[in-house]
């Protein structure tokens, strides 16, 4: 039996999984955040922890894996690949490479060569490949290089709202009761003066409170439509440079915000968007992990053919519902 190693590090959290050939996964571990552009030592650490508690869980041992796939957020450009090529080879798996987290995103949601994944999580990013093989990415550097959104800035969205809100630059809004509630405090005066007299982050958390109010508050609404619009536009630029307008593929939604969230509220903006530039084009919220898509393109690298059963074992195993849970 061959065994295959799928890694899925996040801004929020590390997913590791391991697959025998046939789909079945025999271990996984679960450790924090995988992005080392957080934190170096932090994403060696919690890639470590994951790959060592799956391992175990399966029991076996790296030269067992047949290939290993690290799925990484913040593996974008050159700059970052000198940083991880380093901090993988430590690890000593007999055949292994990485990939922008996108990319298992995408593979974990399309069964097509070709498609184009938008990812809504910690962070926002923007990927595709066209029917030739060309690839491109958008977005997925923050807000100061044209990104929107993602848990950590729509939680932003949410608290200066309601401070917006008890100033009166806004209308009043239901997120002003859930931010108290969920933070502690009895009035926004005290939560303004304590946030700035400490210095205190924006608990990304609060982004939950978006979806809890949204069907009775324009203001939550608002921002999770602009949520929507920024990928829906993100999507149709790579669209348009890798020239797929008239194909067809799968645009395949990745993150917790797009998988986790009341879609009413920002899927229809992105489908608006998505379908004027490619009217071929299908919208697909994910249902397996990004991990199966590290484990399905392990695979591929190691020359297997991927059979229908395969895909069935991991999405039984790798559900975005029962990993959430």
């Amino acid at each position: 039996m061959n065994y295959y190693l799928g890694v899925d590090g996040g801004g929020s959290k590390t997913l590791a999984v391991v697959s025998d050939e046939q789909g079945q996964i025999v271990g996984r571990g679960m450790s924090g955040c995988g992005n080392h552009q957080v934190g170096v030592e932090l994403a060696r650490r919690s890639i470590r922890e994951s790959v060592t508690e799956a391992l175990s869980q399966a029991g076996l041992v790296k030269e067992q894996i047949e290939y290993a796939m690290f799925g990484l957020a913040g593996a974008d450009r050159e700059a970052d690949f000198r940083i991880l090529r380093p901090m993988m080879a430590e690890m000593n798996f007999p055949a292994y490479d990485i990939v922008c987290d996108t990319v298992i995103g995408l593979r974990a949601g399309t069964r097509q060569p070709d498609g184009v994944v938008v990812v809504c999580g910690s962070g926002t990013n923007c990927f595709g490949v066209n029917k030739h093989g060309e690839s491109l990415q958008c977005g997925g550097f923050g807000y100061t290089y044209g990104d929107f959104g993602g848990g950590g800035g729509l939680a932003v969205e949410v608290f200066r709202t309601v401070i917006r809100a008890w100033e009166g630059r806004e209308e009043p809004t239901l997120l002003t009761g859930a931010v108290l509630k969920m933070l502690g405090y009895p009035s926004v005066e005290r939560m303004f003066h304590d946030f700035l007299d400490h210095g205190k982050d924006i608990p990304r958390h609060l982004t939950k409170l978006l979806f809890q109010v949204a069907e009775h508050d324009e203001a939550a609404r608002r921002i999770l439509q602009r949520q929507g619009e920024e990928l829906g536009i993100a999507a149709a630029a790579v669209i348009h440079k890798l020239d797929m307008m008239q194909d067809s593929f799968d645009l395949v939604l990745v993150g917790s915000v797009l998988t986790r969230g009341d879609s009413r509220f920002v899927i229809p903006y992105i489908e608006k968007i998505v379908k004027t530039a490619a009217p071929g084009c299908s919208l697909r919220r994910l249902a397996m992990e990004p991990a199966a898509g590290a484990v399905l393109l392990a695979m591929e690298r190691a020359g297997r053919q991927v059979a229908e059963t395969v895909y069935e074992r991991l999405d039984d195993g790798l559900s975005v519902e029962e990993v959430g849970a």
